[in-house]
């Protein structure tokens, strides 16, 4: 698992940037519920926004393991970023791999500069872990589709200037789910209000409401009926990726523990002398560590072409499950102080909790390795 001299470069470059420009504004970004969109151009000008944008069009493209990197540091800083950046980047991934070259030539070239921000549409009000019932529709009608629909939970909801959409060209159909790249501005296509969320309070999450919006047949990416298992695919990069990020942010809470409980003193000493808190501290670096060293061998997987399904959910589970144990402890370990906004790891103990939920569930995730097993 050793990292290359340039890994290593890109993590001290992202690690860098995540604590003299994503940290400072972490706390009133979760307080004020806006996504800092200074701290978005800054991850444009080393190149984050790019990351799965091929060279052709100006992108870094990195491989799996790189992507992972990044994932995790910006996670480090704050979660919220790294969730808003890991969709833009699965847009970016939608286009790249399955557009024709006018639409890379289209939406890429300005998508690697960060804007317009990229949103990913499957999930509805009432099909979220089985996206094919989903219920919208882009029905065809000449050289056109007339999309009628609602998509929940759609992260960059408000933010976004391009979405990829997910919808049957025949709603009785579950076999006719088709791929698209929408921009926002289109008639008919409104953004719903802001959720109101446990955590993740800087991202802006909302519905996006489809009523008679023509799109033209050049926005479709896929063949019909070829679009989820090109999401089902997709996704399967981007469940490394929430690995990554619930890696950082255990890594945070868990050095945020590390360094309160030498400060702080109690029974004549810091209680970091104390044998039970240094065996949780243990127990905290076990668990970041093993859900880091899944996540890097499914992003090894992924970059030599391997199916990663298997590897990817375990890492997905094992990381998720581990940020929340870690921010757990991490609050514990604060006392009282934990549980007040003075101290960060309250809201990292908020955050912590989607990583087990976006990108399939921790439930889902045990299917996808049961099945993996017994198949």
């Amino acid at each position: 698992m050793e990292l290359s001299p340039e890994q290593s470069a890109i993590r001290d470059t992202v690690r860098e940037f995540a604590m003299e420009e994503i940290r400072p504004t972490a706390r009133e970004a979760d307080e004020t519920e806006t996504f800092p969109e200074d701290v978005w151009d800054g991850l444009a000008d080393i190149g984050l926004t790019s990351l799965t944008v091929p060279e052709a069009y100006g992108g870094l493209d990195v491989e799996g393991l790189t992507y992972a990197i990044a994932n995790e540091e910006v996670a480090y800083g704050q979660l919220a970023v790294a969730t808003a950046l890991s969709v833009h980047c699965l847009a970016t991934s939608c286009i790249a791999e399955f557009g024709d070259d006018d639409q890379r030539e289209r939406w890429l070239p300005e998508m690697v500069d960060g804007r317009p921000v990229g949103a990913f549409a499957l999930s509805e009000p009432e099909a979220g872990s089985n996206p094919a019932e989903m219920s919208t529709e882009a029905r065809p009608e000449g050289d056109e589709y007339v999309v009628d629909g609602t998509k929940q939970w759609i992260t960059n909801g408000e933010r976004s200037g391009v979405v990829i959409l997910f919808a049957k060209t025949d709603r009785e159909d579950p076999e006719t789910v088709t791929q698209f790249v929408v921009p926002k501005d289109v008639e008919g296509l409104e953004v719903g209000t802001k959720e109101e969320k446990l955590g993740l309070r800087a991202s802006d999450t909302t519905t996006l409401t489809f009523e008679d919006v023509r799109i033209p047949e050049s926005y479709r990416l896929t063949e019909e009926g070829r679009g989820l298992s090109a999401a089902l695919s997709i996704l399967t990069g981007g469940r490394v990726g929430i690995a990554a990020q619930s890696v950082g942010l255990a890594q945070s809470a868990l050095e945020l523990a590390c360094e309160y409980a030498t400060d702080r003193e109690q029974f004549g000493g810091p209680i970091a002398d104390i044998q039970s808190v240094r065996h949780t501290l243990a127990e905290m670096h076990a668990r970041t560590q093993a859900g880091r060293l899944l996540t890097y061998d499914a992003a090894r997987q992924l970059e030599d072409g391997r199916p990663p399904s298997l590897a990817a959910s375990t890492a997905k589970y094992v990381a998720s499950e581990a940020a929340m144990d870690v921010t757990n402890e991490s609050v514990q370990i604060h006392g009282g102080a934990g549980y007040t906004t003075d101290y960060p790891v309250e809201r990292l103990y908020r955050d912590a909790k989607i990583t087990t939920i976006y990108e399939g569930t921790t439930q889902i995730q045990k299917t996808v390795i049961a099945r993996e097993l017994l198949d």
